[in-house]
């Protein structure tokens, strides 16, 4: 069992998991950014076409499209995952194949893709708040965000391409080590995924 156990972590750790399940993250997003952007365009066409993820008043892709959080920039968010995710996607592949990018370009990644973990909240957040809807699509985007953020910061903290100082850098590492990240982020998720049902209840799954 020991074994067992140990044989899963050195997994956990390798290059294989963290860069193909950052390729799998980001790949389900920019899936997810290709249908909302089309939904969006849909949405220009006839502001009153019946999307397929309009369920009902709480899961309702178009209440979420058609508030203005939904085109921050003056053009739909979705366009940005088309434009950020292919990037991500090539960085994965690439490392899956063995390329070892440089220190800054890997900080440079980390510092970007934060900004746009740091967006996809936001829009949690006004989602479940302001807009008062849900978008399945966007929590695809959400989750699959946070799991790309995750892998990306395991991997910087692990190679040690942050750039901090010794210490604070050390103690990252362990942490990592430890998987203290990997519970870090299922716990994170959960949270999500409760405040969700507490938020909503049975209004979630209503007619």
């Amino acid at each position: 069992m020991t074994e067992l156990v140990a044989r899963a972590r050195r997994l956990r750790h390798a290059n294989g998991w963290i860069f193909g399940t950052m390729l799998l993250s980001a790949c389900l997003s920019l899936a997810a950014s290709f249908v909302l952007s089309i939904d969006a365009l849909r949405l220009v066409e006839d502001p009153n076409v019946d999307l397929s993820c309009n369920i009902n008043a709480v899961i309702s892709c178009g209440t979420v499209a058609s508030s203005w959080q939904a085109q921050l920039f003056g053009f739909p968010n979705a366009f940005l995952g088309l434009v950020a995710e292919p990037v991500v996607i090539t960085i994965a592949v690439a490392s899956l194949g063995g390329v070892r990018f440089p220190r800054w370009f890997m900080l440079a990644a980390q510092a970007v893709y934060t900004l746009g973990f740091a967006f996809a909240y936001w829009l949690f957040y006004q989602a479940m708040f302001d807009i008062g809807a849900l978008c399945p699509w966007c929590l695809l985007v959400t989750v699959s965000t946070t799991l790309v953020f995750a892998t990306l910061t395991h991997v910087n903290i692990r190679d040690g391409n942050l750039f901090l100082p010794a210490r604070a850098s050390a103690v990252l590492r362990s942490a990592v080590d430890a998987d203290l990240d990997l519970i870090a982020v299922t716990i994170w998720l959960l949270i999500l995924a409760l405040a969700v049902v507490l938020k909503y209840g049975g209004t979630l799954f209503g007619s």
